[in-house]
């Protein structure tokens, strides 16, 4: 009902307000241009498209915006992580992680306090349990509070219940909770991934992420989910350059203890750690034949220059015992040393790692751990062609090998085969002169004898 023109084309009106977070706010009473109803309808042609649409007065406006504040940060239960913020981050994280970690920390570390200060777009978190996801995005959420921002963080399951609930609520109904959720001036998804993959929660999530993505409002999403596990509607929003900055987080669980080297769980250096170029033998005392001398200088001097500066593909051939494992290993200890740590690892024991995600208690996915394998900055792989030769680890190690090989990145194997020996796939990889330097060690296996007799000397030259 009219309640009289107050103001040039602008009428006040009796009528419950759409919205459910201000229905029950009424406007200042001595308010000229509503009258205390708090609400405007402004007097337009009956073909107008928003002709009987009702307006908010100025004068609710901010009781308004504290209302959905107040209801927002209650539904994100924020005030049990108001003690995660940015000035309590550690941004290289604790002692112990290796530099290329410590790096992809302080980089989440800048990109959210540059995202909290502007709001602007998407920001992504990827990484495992533990790196400090949740702890970055909560900063965010702390610091727009803190100026003001309404802002809803909220994890995907509690997101989803909150919705699920509505269908009871007295008080609200679905439509007003949805709303209220893909709506919020900031939205901060937290553990996105870990919700029951419902048809019905596909296609609420799906909703929520569209409707910001078209209306350009700013999100926050932290997972440990690879994007290729991601539903594909939804991982095409996220993958968007113009709209969505994507950070990886290569961090351990900081509530997991580590060693000082900051070596993967993965790797197996630790064993090796004297295993080093100082305690290399160059076996001058046995009597070897003048070829493979050679082939242990030069596979020594190939191993130091990759040390220094890891750049494309070194592969150690020989016998076992030859010396092709202690070379792979003096190369990851010296890059320990210079705290640039590399994953070191048998492929027997790679694919036995690949194996037992499988088991229904494992904490990580096949996915992810081969994802933490494939993109090491460096991969020393000792003992290839070593592995149970199934169809399956011969797919795993040419999926492993193909992608480190179109992305050029720095790799180390040792293999006691005859390079024809290996599957066809990855000989031809291997074969690349332009990638890979092969060093064939000749000598024959170290046993630890140190001086061969003359005649033994003798019988191996002929």
């Amino acid at each position: 009902m009219l309640a009289g023109a107050t103001a040039s084309g602008i009428r006040s009106v009796e009528a419950e307000a759409p919205v459910a977070e201000t229905r029950f706010l009424a406007g200042d009473p001595n308010c000229p241009l509503c009258g205390g109803l708090g609400y405007l309808r402004r007097e337009l042609p009956v073909d107008h498209p928003d002709f009987g649409k009702l307006l908010l007065c100025d004068c609710r406006k901010g009781d308004v915006a504290q209302r959905i504040h107040d209801r927002l940060f209650a539904i994100s239960n924020l005030e049990k992580l108001q003690h995660l913020t940015f000035e309590n981050f550690q941004p290289r994280g604790r002692i112990g992680l290796g530099p290329w970690q410590a790096d992809s920390l302080e980089r989440a570390f800048h990109q959210a306090q540059q995202f909290a200060q502007n709001l602007n777009g998407w920001l992504v978190l990827q990484g495992g349990y533990g790196c400090g996801k949740t702890h970055l995005a909560a900063a965010v959420a702390n610091f727009a509070v803190g100026i003001g921002v309404p802002t809803l963080f909220i994890t995907v399951p509690d997101l989803l219940d909150a919705l699920r609930f509505a269908y009871d609520d007295p008080q609200s109904t679905f439509e007003d909770r949805f709303e209220e959720i893909r709506s919020a001036p900031l939205l901060i998804m937290d553990d996105f991934g870990t919700q029951n993959a419902t048809p019905w929660a596909q296609e609420k999530l799906f909703q929520i992420i569209n409707f910001r993505y078209i209306n350009r409002l700013p999100l926050v999403v932290t997972t440990n989910l690879l994007l290729e596990q991601i539903e594909g509607r939804i991982r095409s929003r996220l993958e968007d350059p113009e709209l969505v900055t994507r950070v990886v987080i290569n961090a351990t669980d900081y509530r997991r203890p580590t060693d000082d080297s900051g070596h993967s769980e993965l790797s197996s250096l630790a064993m090796r750690h004297e295993q080093t170029f100082s305690r290399w033998d160059d076996r001058s005392t046995e009597g070897l034949l003048e070829e493979e001398v050679r082939s242990l200088e030069k596979a020594f001097q190939k191993a130091s220059e990759f040390s220094q500066t890891p750049n494309g593909w070194l592969l150690f051939t020989g016998q076992y015992a030859s010396g092709k494992t202690h070379l792979a290993a003096a190369i990851a200890n010296a890059r320990t040393d210079l705290g640039q740590p590399p994953l070191f690892i048998g492929v027997a024991d790679l694919l036995d790692h690949l194996r037992a995600t499988f088991s229904p208690g494992s904490a990580t996915s096949l996915d992810r751990r081969f994802e933490e394998i494939r993109t090491a900055p460096l991969l020393i792989l000792d003992g290839l062609g070593e592995q149970s030769p199934t169809a399956w680890a011969n797919e795993k190690l040419f999926q492993l090998i193909e992608y480190r090989y179109i992305n050029k990145l720095p790799t180390v194997l040792t293999t006691a085969k005859y390079l024809d020996e290996l599957d066809q796939r990855l000989h031809s990889r291997l074969m690349d002169a332009r990638l890979c330097t092969i060093c064939s060690i000749k000598a024959p296996g170290y046993r630890g004898v140190a001086v061969q007799s003359k005649g033994s000397r003798a019988r191996r030259k002929k």
